[in-house]
């Protein structure tokens, strides 16, 4: 089994680290790491070190630093629109994407999404995602942590401006006749993929990403939820970028 990950604010610059907070208490507590365990730290910004516990104590690691990483940022980045869902939709979509690459999640107050977030619900709906997005980046052993977009949320208008500076953009959409399998995809900028909620995406809102210049596409025969929609079409395009 490979090392664990845990994310931390900066990385250690001397050869010695104690892991403390919430990571420590996970790592000594939760996860019950010993003295000579390897472990991997992370920033969330695609740098890394690997350690070796030395010392446990209530809620700490004494760490020795024995290796450092960078990654780069992969290239194109994918964002991935995500239409809000009702229930714990958007966060199993949101887990799931993280786990298979996403680079930022835009939740999209669509018109046809059950669930809208206002005031400090949408705050707290957010913050959820936010949470669900390290965990998950944590467990994949991701160093790059996914963005979360939205304050808490994002208009159909914003989306739109995210679509016209792009280098490509798609909508998942049941009959569209273009295959996202075979679309051509750009090198470099940003590939955006619109996501719709439980209620899909509706005409008016359609129309308007396709005049900023995104292509309706499909996956296959089947309607898939909103909660898998989006790894299935990430799935796909981490295949043709070569990331897998």
């Amino acid at each position: 089994m490979s090392a664990p990950l845990f994310l931390v604010e900066a990385l250690p610059t001397g050869d010695t680290l104690t892991l403390d907070g919430p990571e420590g208490h996970h790592a000594a507590t939760v996860q019950r790491l010993r003295v000579g365990e390897e472990l991997l730290l992370a920033d969330g910004r695609g740098g890394t070190a690997a350690a070796v516990v030395t010392a446990v104590g209530r809620g700490t690691l004494d760490l020795d630093v024995t290796s450092r990483g960078y990654a780069d940022a992969p290239v194109p980045r994918i964002v991935v629109v995500q239409g809000i869902a009702k229930g714990d939709r958007g966060e199993l979509a949101v887990q799931a994407m993280t786990e298979v690459g996403v680079d930022e999640i835009v939740p999209w107050a669509a018109s046809r999404s059950v669930t809208q977030w206002r005031g400090d619900r949408g705050v707290r709906a957010r913050d959820k995602w936010v949470a669900t997005a390290r965990e998950a980046a944590k467990q994949a052993r991701r160093p790059w942590l996914p963005v979360v977009a939205g304050a808490p949320d994002e208009s159909t208008a914003t989306v739109v401006r995210r679509i016209t500076g792009a280098g490509a953009a798609f909508v998942l959409h049941e009959e569209a006749e273009e295959r996202l399998t075979t679309v051509e995809l750009p090198g470099t900028g940003e590939v955006v993929l619109v996501v719709g909620p439980e209620g899909g995406i509706a005409p008016v809102e359609l129309t308007a990403f396709a005049d900023a210049g995104a292509r309706p596409v499909r996956l296959g025969p089947s309607v898939l939820r909103t909660s898998t929609a989006g790894v299935a079409a990430l799935s796909v395009l981490a295949t043709r970028l070569g990331r897998w």
